[in-house]
């Protein structure tokens, strides 16, 4: 665009024009400099891609990892909706002696909804497994034969007490919009671990409340923005397949062209980092056209490991090719995967298509959900060990927050977000050990309480990063994951 001035000295644009006392080049010298610079570009990328994957910080001559980390990778087990804590891992027997009596504290809200202020005992059966003797319920057949290789963290606390908000303060240690995630943080901290798949991928098969906010890069580069895949979709990745008909050396001379406009583009926005993170998406989709059906080819498993995570079960199937396509994603470097289980799977009534949230029928709920994650979360465990991987891949399990100990009509059980239970599992974390507590009623964090902030400082300390040293400049001031909070649950660290 030609301000008034640029025309009258220079209407065809083809030499340097003057605006006031400011010399301004003209189109073709220009489209000649920004494509030098593009070369530039490609060279430092070309650089970079052949250094190892740690970064320095901005101004503080540190370099990523701060320590050797015991974690390389990790896998985020989400169970969207608020699993009970007092009706899968944390047993409570007063809780089952006292039902229909009044729960202490009850007349303190704590739920999202309005609760009777009764105790509501667990449905299910309990009993103790492993040599760690952990106390699971019958929900889990398959997850409690691995109690001894998991970390239970009971005492686990939000400020949020609905779903959006919560997801948002557990994957991104506020509660509030436009802050990243923690997969976008690792990113951003410790660099690919492949030049030809994302850093950060993300699996649903409906989008939780809260979607894109839960796995955004928020003011971090947008280059850490997380891959979702949608398990609804023929095509697993949007936007992936070639045109019918280009030949592959077609489509490298369009990127090349699009390459030197993009990066012309941008040499005259230095200030706006999204224009590199666009340029260097289409060359990682362009990459990953060979990479990523590769990857996701889940013919290529045996008919063993097809049975071990059930992906013909119709009960579990969803959530059995998801497990299954994450390891082999974990297998070829990407370092972050989220899986957002499921969708509404019946037994409730009460929220429309929102799993493991069991307002109205606490038992069919959560019994439809457990047969829709059990199995394939324990078959990724085993197979990992199998594999060899869960050593240094990092499992984590558990949903936004818990559920109230009183009931919520006569069988359901409202949010709360005071005292829940996360297991960890592999990548340097303890087997068989349990941290933190509730109290009796399984109602509120007592003992050892442990907030997001805790928890993320104590997942980046694993994968070798001191939380207090990675941090982002934005609007004036040093964010980090951890805000200004989060320590080291370092009795956790195996």
């Amino acid at each position: 665009m030609h301000t008034r001035e640029q025309s009258e000295a220079d209407p065809a644009g083809e030499g340097p024009a003057r605006l006031g006392e400011l010399r301004l080049p003209g189109r073709r010298q220009f489209l000649r400099d920004s494509g030098l610079g593009f070369g530039a570009l490609a060279l430092a990328q070309l650089l970079g891609s052949s250094s190892t994957a740690s970064v320095h910080e901005a101004g503080s001559g540190l370099t990523l990892p701060h320590h050797a980390p015991k974690a390389k990778r990790v896998i985020w087990l989400f169970m969207t909706g608020a699993p009970s804590q007092v009706d899968t891992w944390d047993y409570k027997p007063e809780l089952q002696a006292r039902a229909g009596q009044p729960l202490p504290d009850a007349d303190k809200k704590v739920g999202f909804f309005e609760t009777s202020g009764a105790c509501l005992a667990s449905p299910f059966k309990w009993a103790q497994h492993g040599q760690s003797g952990s106390w699971v319920s019958d929900l889990f057949p398959h997850l409690s034969r691995h109690v001894d290789d998991m970390t239970f963290i009971h005492s686990c606390h939000l400020r949020a007490n609905n779903h959006a908000p919560a997801a948002m303060e557990l994957m991104c240690g506020l509660n509030r919009p436009g802050m990243p995630s923690m997969g976008a943080w690792l990113g951003y901290g410790l660099g690919s671990m492949n030049d030809n798949l994302p850093g950060f991928v993300v699996m649903h098969e409906r989008k939780p409340r809260g979607d894109d906010q839960i796995w955004s890069a928020g003011f971090l580069p947008k280059s850490y923005q997380a891959l979702a895949i949608d398990a609804r979709r023929s095509e697993a990745i949007d936007n992936l397949v070639r045109r019918g008909g280009q030949p592959a050396d077609a489509q490298r001379t369009d990127l090349d062209l699009l390459g030197e406009l993009n990066a012309a583009h941008a040499a005259g926005r230095p200030t706006q980092a999204d224009l590199a993170a666009r340029i260097a998406s289409f060359e990682l989709a362009y990459r990953m056209q060979s990479a990523a059906p590769e990857a996701t080819d889940l013919t290529q498993e045996s008919q063993a490991t097809h049975e071990l995570y059930g992906t013909a079960d119709p009960k579990c199937q969803v959530f059995a090719r998801q497990c299954l396509s994450a390891r082999r994603l974990l297998e070829r470097g990407v370092r972050f995967i989220q899986i957002f289980a499921g969708r509404g799977v019946g037994g409730d009534g009460s929220v429309d298509d929102v799993p493991w949230d069991g307002h109205a029928n606490i038992e069919t709920n959560h019994r439809e959900c457990a047969l829709a994650t059990d199995r394939p979360a324990a078959a990724l465990l085993a197979d990992l060990k199998a594999r060899g991987m869960l050593e240094d891949t990092l499992v984590i399990w558990g949903g936004e927050f818990g559920r109230t100990s009183d009931s919520q009509g006569s069988l359901g059980r409202d949010h709360n977000p005071n005292g829940f239970t996360i297991w960890m599992a592999g990548g340097g974390v303890k087997g068989g050990y349990h941290y933190g507590a509730t109290d009796p009623f399984g109602y509120k964090a007592v003992e050892n309480k442990v907030h997001v902030n805790d928890l993320h400082a104590t997942l980046l300390h694993l994968l070798g990063i001191d939380h207090e040293k990675l941090t982002y400049r934005h609007n004036g001031r040093n964010f980090r994951l951890t805000d200004v909070g989060g320590s080291v649950i370092r009795a956790v660290l195996a």
